[in-house]
């Protein structure tokens, strides 16, 4: 997963073809031709209703192009993020990036399937 600083993220040029959506929004009936990000938003680190867009978006929509979670993202959660569907995510200002790529060694696998792996760990080949 690409973890990104704010200072990074706002240096970006605009970009044809990304889609902003709050956490509130439809995605029923999303018209998806030519979107390859979409940046869902994390207004504050409670309300987790970004994730399950994310795998609304994965599963049921079948979008195949960058997932991207902006506004209050903590370190805290971007393995969460990762294992929802996730492709990159705009850290908030005040997080570390390095105590963030670390989450990744530290929760490096899981018994149950998400986005990624869809089988359980003892379906896995060894």
């Amino acid at each position: 997963m690409q973890l990104i600083t704010q200072l990074d993220h706002g240096s970006e040029a605009p970009a044809a073809g990304v889609l902003q959506l709050p956490n509130d929004s439809d995605l029923q009936g999303l018209d998806l031709a030519g979107v390859t990000r979409i940046e869902l938003n994390f207004p504050k680190f409670s309300d987790g209703r970004a994730f399950s867009q994310a795998v609304t978006l994965r599963r049921r929509l079948g979008f195949t192009g960058e997932l991207r979670a902006i506004g209050d993202v903590l370190v805290d959660q971007v393995v969460q993020m990762h294992r929802s569907g996730f492709d990159s995510a705009v850290l908030r200002a005040d997080q570390d990036l390095a105590v963030a790529q670390r989450q990744f060694e530290r929760f490096s696998a899981f018994y149950q399937g998400d986005e990624r792996s869809n089988a359980p760990h003892f379906r896995r080949s060894a």
